[in-house]
């Protein structure tokens, strides 16, 4: 079986093994949606709107990465690992991503179109407003999408790949995470090889944007009282 990842050149010697270190695919994904479920918990209570405003540009960009490299990797692994349902399998992944991407759209207009994060009564982000419905669509979006990668595609990869194919997979999504965009761009490329070229362009361009903005993308950036304070102290940066 194979994921589709290039073999690893020889070492030399009829006994020798390569053990590659890093975190496995199914663990890295699973840790990295937990992350994003307590961020989208805090934001739900948080009342500032200048913390709310700032977790949810670090949400959307958690998720934008998230997404990317999930596409870039995790569904072409699938597509090869699982010859007999693969395609269907990711398929389905890149349904619940579309709807999520069109849902972060939706948030970063509802929440351009008040900067400053009103808190007026007309604008609370409540369930009536625009804010209020896109965040649930969101969160929607993302309950969705944690509930298919988690339940069908990881296991069906995990019992088909080995578990030093799981490990490469793992550094490989960790690496195009860092180079991904950090905002939703729902009309990329989806599949390889055009996202692997696409989605690291779109990062610069989103990068240079974050930084002549003033924007934050990662939780440990955020002041400690803001949702980033949901993340594990002390932690090294892991990309979501």
């Amino acid at each position: 079986m194979s994921v589709g990842l290039p073999p690893i050149p020889s070492l030399g010697g009829q006994d020798a093994h390569h053990d590659p270190g890093g975190t496995d695919l199914v663990t890295l994904l699973v840790e990295e949606h937990a992350r994003i479920d307590r961020l989208c918990a805090a934001l739900a209570d948080e009342a500032d709107p200048v913390r709310r405003r700032d977790g949810t540009d670090v949400l959307v960009a958690m998720i934008s990465r998230h997404l990317s490299a999930e596409e870039q990797y995790l569904y072409p692994a699938v597509r090869a690992a699982v010859p007999d349902d693969g395609a269907r399998l990711a398929r389905a992944g890149l349904d619940t991503d579309e709807s999520l991407q069109a849902a972060l759209v939706a948030w970063r207009t509802a929440s351009t179109d008040d900067p400053a994060g009103s808190t007026s009564s007309d604008d609370e982000g409540g369930p009536g407003t625009g804010r209020g419905r896109a965040v649930d669509a969101v969160v929607t979006g993302w309950r969705g999408h944690r509930e298919v990668v988690e339940t069908t595609l990881l296991p069906r990869l995990r019992a088909a790949a080995t578990p030093e194919e799981l490990i490469r997979l793992g550094n490989r999504v960790a690496i195009a995470e860092e180079a991904a965009p950090t905002r939703p761009h729902p009309h990329a490329p989806t599949r390889p090889p055009w996202n692997r070229f696409t989605a690291p362009a779109f990062g610069v361009v989103d990068k240079v944007r974050d930084l002549a903005s003033g924007r934050t993308t990662y939780p440990e950036d955020l002041p400690s009282d803001d949702p980033g304070a949901v993340t594990e102290s002390g932690a090294d940066r892991t990309p979501g």
